[in-house]
Parts: C-alpha cells; structure tokens; sequence
C-alpha cells in the first residue's frame, strides 16, 4: 500500500470515528490531562519554594532538576514498575497494568519540568512584588497566590510543556500500562504496535490527530508567551 493510499485509509478512519481510534485519543487525553494535575500539584510549589528560598543546598536542587528534566522515560518505567510489581512495595494496590500507573510514571516526567520553568517564571518576576504584598498587610498565604497570579503566564507555560511531554511519552505508558486494547493502549504505543504489525494506516491515523495535539499545545504555549511579554 501507497504512502497516498495509507493517508487516505488513515483519514477514513478518523473521520469514521474508528473506535480502536477513538479508544487511545481518549486514553491519552486521560492520563496526560490527570498526570499534568499531579504534576503542577507539586512541581508549582517545588518550583517556587526554590526561586524564593536561600538555603545551602539549592544550587545542587537546582541542577538536579536541571537533570531530571531529561530523565529517561524507561528508567522513570522501570522504577515505577519496580514500586507497583507483585514483589514491589506497592505491589497489593494492583495498580500495574492500569492507567493510574502511566499516570504515576508521567507525573514523576512532568513534575521537573513543570517546577523548573516555575522556577524560571519566579526568578524573572519583579522583585517588589512580595515586599509590597507584605506592606500592605497580606499575610503569607496573600503574598504566595498575588505572586503566583502576577507569574501566572510563565506558571502555565510551564504547565503547557509539561503536558507537550507527556502527551507524546511512549516509554512509560508501554512499560506501566501493558498497552492492553481498549484500556490502557495510548496513540504513541498503539502507533508502535500497529505499525510493527503492519498496520501502517491506523499508526498513521493516530500520528495525525498526535500532531494535531503537539501543534495545538505548541500554539497554545506561543500565545501564552506573548502574552507574558506583552
């Protein structure tokens, strides 16, 4: 079959509304939406917590996030799967094979990217913000939301690349989900299991509508750094 003929079987069955098809948008969708939640629960904070502190370790902090940023999909899987294995210390919550394993595994993804970009967000922020909070009688928790509320651009860029992440990670979700039909099979590993069997349309009708998500996360970010620059 054509390259021509593939986009055209590929494009059929999108607008078909194909349920295998169907099936792994909404998987992704799913734990990428609910792995960006976790993550902006901890890396927001995290990230804050380091622009603003001054303390002895936070330049190691800072470079180990640094790292952590372009940590390796599989190794985040295979100490994720260690955790939630039978043997694992977590293995009798039976979490292994479900999308609240890729979910866990594309948090821990996320969460250093997310917090890194806080980070940056905060550091570039006028530096009177807090004092003048202060003066005028607002109290920690006041100055914390009128800081985040003043960087909010940069705190959704950041959640915006988190999320540009994990929506296309195939190491994690094929590792911690089994990629099991109709349940746990995302695009990015349905694309490589159905293409390694051949399938060549369907991987290219979920490469599609992924390009389609990639592009609009990448628009969405562009606006909102405008935004923070207008």
């Amino acid at each position: 079959m054509s390259l021509v003929e593939s986009l055209h079987m590929a494009l059929v069955l999108i607008f078909a509304g194909d349920r295998d098809v169907v099936s792994a948008i909404a998987t992704s969708l799913e734990v990428a939406i609910w792995s960006i939640v976790f993550a902006s629960l901890v890396g927001v904070p995290v990230g804050i917590a380091v622009a603003l502190g001054n303390f002895p370790l936070k330049r190691v902090i800072r470079v180990m996030l640094n790292s952590l940023m372009a940590m390796p999909t599989v190794v985040v899987g295979l100490l994720v799967y260690g955790f939630l294995s039978r043997q694992g210390p977590l293995g009798s919550l039976g979490l292994l094979f479900t999308p609240k394993a890729i979910i866990i595994g594309q948090a821990i993804l996320a969460t250093p990217i997310i917090a890194n970009y806080s980070l940056g967000a905060i550091q570039v922020a006028d530096e009177r913000i807090l004092p003048t909070a202060r003066t005028l009688g607002a109290s920690n928790l006041q100055c914390f939301f009128q800081l985040v509320c003043e960087v909010r651009f940069g705190i959704v860029a950041a959640i915006i690349a988190g999320f540009g992440r994990v929506i296309s990670e195939v190491g994690v979700a094929m590792m911690l989900g089994g990629n099991i039909h109709l349940y746990t099979r995302t695009m990015t590993t349905a694309i490589a299991l159905e293409t390694s069997k051949g399938d060549f349309a369907f991987g290219l009708a979920l490469g599609v509508i992924l390009m389609m998500i990639s592009l609009a996360v990448n628009v969405f970010l562009t606006l909102v750094q405008e935004g923070r620059h207008a």
